[in-house]
């Protein structure tokens, strides 16, 4: 039956299945879809034949209520490829969505620390193995720039201590291998030798980095932390669960490191995407200018 609910999973099951999507990225095509559905069903349309564009529409000045701009685009676009999926399955024979415009953003550019700020946040006391475990989060992303997904998604044989090498598995299912720094290899050795099998708690898993009941590590569960350490420092910038991936690529622009090498790094596709940390590296090369030239001021 072409009810909206049934044709939602075979949507889901074709992007993640066919399409080879992330887990992430399934996961937000249906958290979005699902809000999506149960705005229709509220206006008694249970199938597809019964949205018309203008419920589209409305559904979008709805969310434009409750949700930022850039939230707004994310959820088109999973409406346009629901849609798509429909006319594509001959569910419907014409897609009302493909000229529906998203709205325009600013580019904001990305919040970083820097070194000095860097420093305090890594500058952890170790008493605790949740102390050492968290020590060994924070200095692998600074040192390798890792996305909070493909950080969390570590498993004990993506750690390679003897040639401080780290493989992760980035968006699109590409897998990278990123360098260690001898001090991110000193604390994840130190993590993975000596205190992870306290975390353990007589559970079994490959994840790397587990919580307090020794389950894995989620992304909400790292920002939690990554926060409670800047607050307990005095840093007072305001804080994305990116800001070490942030702040690795605005530092390596500003040591001399090349575009394209940062780009590999960071498991950027395009790099036009990678070109955002010229911006932030211009913008303090424009503050120490105004700051330390006598006549910048």
């Amino acid at each position: 039956m072409n009810n909206l609910d049934n044709l939602l999973n075979e949507f889901i099951n074709y992007i993640y299945i066919e399409k080879k999507i992330s887990k992430n990225t399934k996961d937000a095509y249906e958290r979005d879809l699902l809000k999506y559905i149960d705005y229709l069903k509220k206006k008694k349309i249970v199938t597809p034949d019964q949205i018309e564009k203008k419920d589209i529409v409305n559904y979008i000045e709805f969310l434009s209520d409750q949700i930022s701009a850039r939230s707004i685009n994310r959820n088109i676009v999973s409406i346009k490829a629901f849609h798509k999926f429909l006319v594509r399955e001959g569910i419907i024979k014409e897609n009302i969505t493909s000229d529906i415009e998203s709205p325009k953003i600013g580019k904001n550019l990305p919040k970083v620390l820097n070194i000095k700020e860097v420093d305090e946040l890594l500058n952890i006391t170790l008493e605790t193995p949740f102390d050492y475990r968290n020590k060994a989060m924070l200095e692998l992303m600074y040192a390798t720039g890792l996305r909070v997904s493909e950080l969390v998604s570590l498993k004990l044989d993506d750690i390679n201590l003897d040639m401080a090498l780290v493989r992760c598995m980035g968006k699109g299912s590409k897998e990278r291998m990123i360098p260690l720094g001898d001090v991110a290899l000193k604390y994840i050795s130190l993590y993975i030798n000596e205190y992870r099998r306290l975390l353990l708690k007589k559970k079994q898993t490959n994840m790397l980095f587990l919580n307090n009941h020794g389950t894995p590590l989620t992304r909400q569960g790292f920002f939690l932390i990554l926060k409670g350490i800047a607050k307990e420092k005095g840093i007072k910038k305001e804080f994305s669960p990116h800001t070490l991936r942030h702040s690795f690529a605005t530092h390596l622009l500003e040591y001399g490191a090349d575009l394209r090498s940062i780009q590999e790094l960071l498991g950027h596709s395009d790099i036009s995407t990678t070109q955002i940390y010229t911006h932030v590296a211009h913008n303090k090369l424009r503050k120490d200018y105004d700051d330390y030239h006598p006549r910048g001021k």
